[in-house]
C-alpha cells in the first residue's frame, strides 16, 4: 500500500514513523488514527503485510505542526499501542542525519561516489570518519575534510585492529557502517557487534558467486548479465540479508578484467541505494531478508 501527498511543509516539523509487529487487524487504522488524534498530516505511507511470516511492515511521513510538546503526547500514544500490539515503534525528525563510517582498501570508486554524493545532500547521512586498511585515500578523504585513519590488519592483529574500530564506532557516535569495498572479512564477534547497522557491498549477484574472485567465476560461467548486490553484514560470508542489486547484460566477448570494469557502476550504485533507504529509514530485516518501503 502506498500514498503520497506533494504539501509544502516546515522541515522542522517533518517526521518519519516506523512500525512493525505480528499482523492483526486494524493497524493501518490505529496508526493513522495516533496521527490524526495528534494532528499529524500524512505525507506519505507505506506499508507490506508478509503471508509467509505474518509481519506487518509501516513506514509514514508526516507533518505535526504543535511542535515538541505535541511529540512528546504522541510518542507516549505510540509507545502504549506498541506495547500492545508487541511491535517495535521509532518517531525520528525526517531532517535527522545518520552519522556514517566508511570503510574501504584499495578500490576507491564506491568510496568517492558516496563521498560525492553526500557533499551533493543525495543521502541523509553525514559522513564522520573513513577507516581503511591502507594509505592510498588519505588525500582524497581529507580534502572533503573528514578524518581518515589507517587500521593495518594481519592475521594476528586483527582482534586488535577490530578493537580499534570499534573504538572509533563509539568516539564518532556511528549510526551505520559502510564497507565501501573493504576487502578484509570482519570476525563473527564484530558482525554481531555490528548487526544490522553494517552494509557491505559484493562485488557480484549474490547469491551466485560468492568469496573470492566472483568476476572469475562469472566468466567460466559463461554468464549473460553481472551485477552487484548491497547486503547487512552477518557472521557468514557474503550471506546477509540483501538490500539493493543492480545488473547489466554481457556477452561472450567479455574478459574477466571487462567484468570488473563494467561492473564498478553497478557496485555503486546498488550500495549508494542500501546506504540511502537505510539512513530513510526505510529498510526493515524480516528474518534473513529485508522489506524495503521505497
Amino acid at each position: 500500500m502506498t500514498t503520497s501527498s506533494a504539501a509544502s511543509t516546515d522541515a522542522k516539523n517533518h517526521y518519519v514513523l516506523t512500525y512493525h509487529c505480528p499482523e492483526r487487524i486494524g493497524l493501518v487504522h490505529a496508526l493513522t488514527g495516533v496521527l490524526v488524534q495528534h494532528q499529524g498530516n500524512v505525507e506519505e505511507l507505506k506499508q507490506f503485510d508478509d503471508p509467509r511470516t505474518g509481519h506487518f511492515f509501516f513506514r509514514a511521513e508526516f507533518t505535526l505542526p504543535g511542535g515538541e510538546a505535541e511529540l512528546d503526547n504522541l510518542r507516549g500514544d505510540l509507545d502504549k499501542l506498541a506495547e500492545e500490539t508487541e511491535a517495535e515503534c521509532s518517531v525520528r525528525p525526517k531532517e535527522q542525519k545518520k552519522r556514517v563510517l566508511l570503510m574501504v582498501s584499495k578500490f576507491g570508486h564506491c568510496l568517492e561516489d558516496l563521498l560525492h554524493r553526500e557533499r551533493q545532500g543525495e543521502l541523509n547521512a553525514e559522513i564522520v570518519a573513513v577507516v581503511s586498511n591502507h594509505p592510498d585515500f588519505r588525500q582524497t578523504v581529507e580534502w572533503h575534510g573528514i578524518p581518515f585513519f589507517r587500521i593495518p590488519v594481519t592475521k594476528e592483529t586483527k582482534p586488535e585492529a577490530e578493537a580499534q574500530l570499534l573504538e572509533l564506532v563509539d568516539r564518532f557516535e556511528v549510526d551505520l557502517v559502510v564497507l565501501a569495498r573493504y576487502m578484509q572479512v570482519l570476525s563473527d564477534n564484530l558482525s554481531r557487534e555490528l548487526s544490522g547497522k553494517a552494509i557491505n557491498i559484493h562485488h557480484s549477484f549474490l547469491p551466485s558467486f560468492k568469496g573470492a574472485k566472483p568476476d572469475h567465476q562469472a566468466y567460466d560461467r559463461g554468464v549473460k548479465t553481472v551485477g552487484a548486490t548491497a547486503h547487512y553484514v552477518n557472521h557468514e560470508l557474503d550471506e546477509g540479508p540483501i538490500i539493493a542489486q543492480q545488473v547489466q547484460p554481457v556477452d561472450h566477448t567479455y574478459l574477466p578484467e571487462d567484468l570488473v570494469a563494467v561492473g564498478r557502476n553497478s557496485e555503486c550504485k546498488a550500495l549508494a541505494d542500501a546506504v540511502k533507504w537505510h539512513c530513510d529509514s526505510r529498510v526493515f530485516l524480516n528474518g534473513g531478508r529485508t522489506v524495503v518501503l521505497t
